[in-house]
């Protein structure tokens, strides 16, 4: 096996727990991204599959995704348009740097996907975290999506029964907690049983059309406004200073692609970090671009009164909306799957390590418990779903684990990759990335906890 000349606490036996449980390297590995085996000699020598094009475009179509329905209603609680961008410009910086610390991490620790970065990295018990933050935050994510289907399908259903502005319908076939059990146990619960999930790279090509297309109707809706609009309140500041805060994690959950860029780095056919700064950058901004677009139009078309979901304050009856609405569902079907993928993977890792069991020896008994873990997994998501409407609740409490993903644990990394190098004397670019790494850590936590405790002292008890 080829060994890295940087590699960072690479000696998995120091952990205690089995080495190669649960097959680490497959853990969040996009099926869409071509890699060479780890233990090839060949690696970073340039034999991966994808082009920097081509990574432009999965860092992309990671990063989009239906968080930015949330968009507009992040602008309005930032205290409008220019501090709405303004709040993003300042956080892309940290966050293109901490896509940059993750890649040159996995140069120096030799691993392939972002929890292995940080058990490498950082040790045992900051990767024993980072593998339950990502199941939480999968978890959560699933929850939203879930909540997703729900509102599109009532503004849908709405539209085909004639009834756009009726609550509480008669109609049971159009009650909320039946449309959206019946569209899980139905298309969800089946495309999440199958041990891979290979159609990833069909259904990613088809949400990155789908976000392209809400954003644009959002737009043109703007421009060009329905005749029936009544004109509205539009804030020029946040009500108060602490509400900027609050917007932070519809940002972050939308920017969040850095626990899947690890592998896509070391899927390039050059891994070079000076490389992937120009794509995460490249990327960053289109990413930038489409949710500054949707935020700026979706928040000045609606003002202050703007929902959750900016495609919930649009009438039922709009063709293109709806139309909008059915790129989002399917998105969301094809999404979910993917996610509890993630999850379940990460959960049998960790199992795997608990117990000691190697793979091979758990082939027999693997089969089993993921029918359990997928069966127990979509029940909960489905009960919570059911019974937490709004989606702004779940975001700001995801939004603060994507806080983590984004700042602490990159953060993390750079600064015991740091302390890790030999020198006689720390000279001061040393000193400033181990200070920019504690800085990205504090800012990190802050974010991690201040939205945390208001999602739980202000959303979930109200």
């Amino acid at each position: 096996m080829a060994q890295s000349t940087g590699s960072i606490n690479s000696d998995y036996k120091d952990w205690e727990w089995s080495d190669d449980a649960g097959e680490r390297a497959r853990l969040l590995q996009s099926p869409s991204v071509e890699t060479v085996p780890k233990n090839s000699e060949s690696q970073g020598n340039g034999l991966g599959a994808t082009s920097a094009l081509g990574a432009v475009f999965i860092v992309v179509n990671a990063a989009l995704g239906a968080g930015l329905l949330n968009f507009p209603a992040a602008f309005s609680m930032a205290g409008g348009v220019a501090a709405g961008i303004a709040l993003q410009m300042c956080m892309l910086i940290f966050i293109i740097g901490g896509l940059v610390i993750l890649a040159y991490c996995s140069q120096a620790s030799n691993e392939r996907t972002y929890q292995e970065v940080v058990w490498a990295v950082c040790g045992k018990v900051p990767g024993v975290l980072c593998e339950v933050a990502i199941a939480v935050y999968t978890f959560g994510t699933c929850i939203a999506f879930l909540i997703i289907i729900g509102d599109q399908e009532d503004k849908i259903i709405a539209a085909l029964v004639k009834e756009p502005e009726e609550v509480g319908s008669s109609r049971w076939y159009t009650d909320r907690k039946f449309t959206i059990s019946i569209t899980a146990f139905l298309l969800i619960l089946p495309l999440s049983i199958p041990k891979e999930i290979g159609f990833q790279k069909y259904a990613s090509s088809l949400s990155v059309i789908g976000t392209w297309y809400v954003t644009a109707v959002i737009i043109i809706k703007y421009i060009w406004p329905d005749k029936e609009l009544v004109p509205v309140e539009i804030p020029t500041s946040p009500s108060t200073w602490t509400a900027v805060f609050n917007a932070m994690p519809t940002i972050c959950f939308g920017f969040q692609c850095h626990v899947s860029s690890v592998p896509v780095f070391n899927s390039m056919k050059q891994p070079e970090v000076k490389t992937w700064g120009a794509v995460v950058t490249a990327a960053m901004v289109i990413a930038l671009f489409v949710y500054t677009g949707t935020g700026v139009c979706g928040f000045l078309t609606f003002g202050a009164g703007v929902e959750q979901d900016v495609l919930m304050s649009y009438p039922s009856n709009d063709i293109p909306v709806a139309l909008a609405r059915a790129f989002i569902i399917l998105c969301v079907l094809t999404s979910y799957p993917i996610l509890h993928f993630c999850g379940r993977a990460v959960l049998e890792g960790l199992w795997l390590r608990y117990t000691g069991v190697t793979v091979e020896e758990d082939v027999v008994r693997e089969r089993r418990r993921r029918l359990l873990q997928t069966i127990s997994w979509f029940l909960l998501t489905l009960l919570l779903a059911l019974f937490i409407p709004d989606i702004g609740k779940v975001i700001s409490v995801i939004g603060g684990l994507a806080a983590c993903f984004i700042f602490v644990f990159p953060g993390l990394c750079l600064i015991q990759a740091k302390l890790s190098e030999i020198q006689e004397t720390r000279a001061i670019s040393w000193w400033a990335q181990v200070s920019y790494g504690v800085f990205m850590v504090t800012l990190g936590a802050f974010i991690f906890g201040q939205t945390t405790a208001n999602a739980i002292f202000v959303d979930l008890t109200a």
